[in-house]
């Protein structure tokens, strides 16, 4: 172990308090909220664009009465903009409480043994490839400016002051999947029953086209690589439920 730096301050490493007095060093306060509420929106409406537009389709394959249309369509649109908040919240939950949980075990740490919280974050940087004087050194000025932060650095990036919330998320998930299962049932019921298909088919691919695009933006990935991929899907997810239900009429079965 390197020799202590005679500038490493106890009482400073030990005060959680400290915490942001560093802001240049963490993300701007609410990005991971927003972040993840973007990512619950964008998933949210292209759930309700597939399940709803395929269950309308399936239908409209078996028969062209408006009726049982409207009422399988409904009851997709509300049974999977429920499914999907409650989805959404269970998942974030778990993520919430693992870092809180990290959050309160770093704070008892630097109240408990400083010193080894220190010496971690020391370790951390000569992990990285720096000398151990200039690790040392590092790790002293890092908690002098931020404790609570240096420490949640090496746990996973973790931002107190930025938890996601899970409300938030099944909010913009339930909000979102219920806009986004708007498109097929429009497109299902307001043109005449011989258009029905070709421009519930038509809207829904180019709605998750966009859908696609914009979820590779929030992620840094190639749009026209998850556009392709997601378009390729709902055709195939709206292709499969009107075959089924086109065979299910001819065989007889009425609704």
């Amino acid at each position: 172990m390197s020799t202590a730096d005679p500038t490493f301050d106890t009482a400073t490493a030990a005060d959680p308090s400290t915490a942001g007095e560093a802001p240049s060093a963490r993300r701007e306060t609410g990005y991971q909220q927003r972040l993840n509420q973007l990512r619950a929106a964008v998933l949210g409406a292209n759930d309700g664009i597939v399940s709803v537009a395929a269950t309308v389709v399936g239908v409209a394959g078996v028969t062209t009465a408006t009726g049982p249309i409207l009422a399988a369509g409904t009851a997709a649109v509300v049974g999977g903009a429920v499914s999907m908040a409650l989805g959404e919240y269970v998942s974030v939950s778990s993520q919430s409480d693992s870092e809180k949980a990290k959050i309160s075990a770093a704070k008892q740490e630097l109240e408990q043994d400083p010193r080894s919280a220190h010496d971690e974050l020391a370790a951390h940087w000569r992990d990285q490839g720096l000398a151990p004087e200039t690790a040392e050194q590092v790790a002293t000025e890092l908690q002098r400016q931020d404790a609570l932060g240096a420490r949640l650095s090496i746990e996973g990036d973790i931002d107190p002051d930025d938890i996601v919330s899970p409300w938030h998320a099944a909010i913009a998930s339930f909000l979102a999947f219920f806009l986004g299962a708007l498109l097929p049932m429009a497109a299902i019921l307001l043109p005449p029953p011989e258009l029905r298909i070709p421009i519930t088919f038509a809207s829904t691919l180019v709605a998750l086209a966009l859908t696609g695009w914009i979820a590779a933006k929030v992620g840094d990935a190639n749009p026209v690589r998850a556009s392709l991929r997601v378009v390729l899907g709902g055709a195939l997810a709206l292709g499969i439920t009107f075959v089924i239900g086109s065979l299910l009429g001819q065989a007889g079965l009425n609704i």
